[in-house]
């Protein structure tokens, strides 16, 4: 969504969790405490709290419509800033501060035996079914 990783996907979260109650096994909504989820950080990224994020998405329109009141209210990151965030996205959990989380996320999913899985977006893909 505007070239910005998972953004679309939280927007999706945040509907899903509205109308339903809950969200499937393994997703994760919002800050957490004492950690970081993407969800965090892309509030972080444009510049919106969370709260803030849900309450405006669950007013109704479009993602694109969301996504331009973030870029409104917090911050419009330039196509350089944009990638740089999504290539650091893509990487997360590999070589890097939150591989633990990562192989912990691995063995609570039955996935710790996997090689191929090397950062946050494979286990998302594999818990997903977008991968095998």
């Amino acid at each position: 969504m505007g070239g910005i990783v998972v953004f679309g996907r939280i927007l999706d979260k945040i509907r899903y969790f509205a109308r339903e109650g809950r969200l499937p096994e393994g997703y994760h909504l919002g800050p957490i405490e004492g950690g970081r989820t993407f969800d965090d950080r892309v509030c972080r990224f444009l510049g919106v709290s969370y709260e803030d994020l849900t309450r405006r998405t669950l007013e109704g329109g479009t993602d694109e419509e969301v996504l331009d009141w973030c870029f409104k209210r917090g911050r419009r990151p330039d196509a350089e800033q944009i990638e740089i965030w999504n290539t650091f996205m893509g990487k997360r959990g590999w070589r890097d501060s939150a591989s633990g989380g990562l192989a912990r996320q691995k063995e609570e999913a039955g996935l710790g035996t996997r090689d191929d899985i090397v950062v946050f977006f494979d286990l998302m893909d594999v818990e997903e079914g977008r991968a095998l």
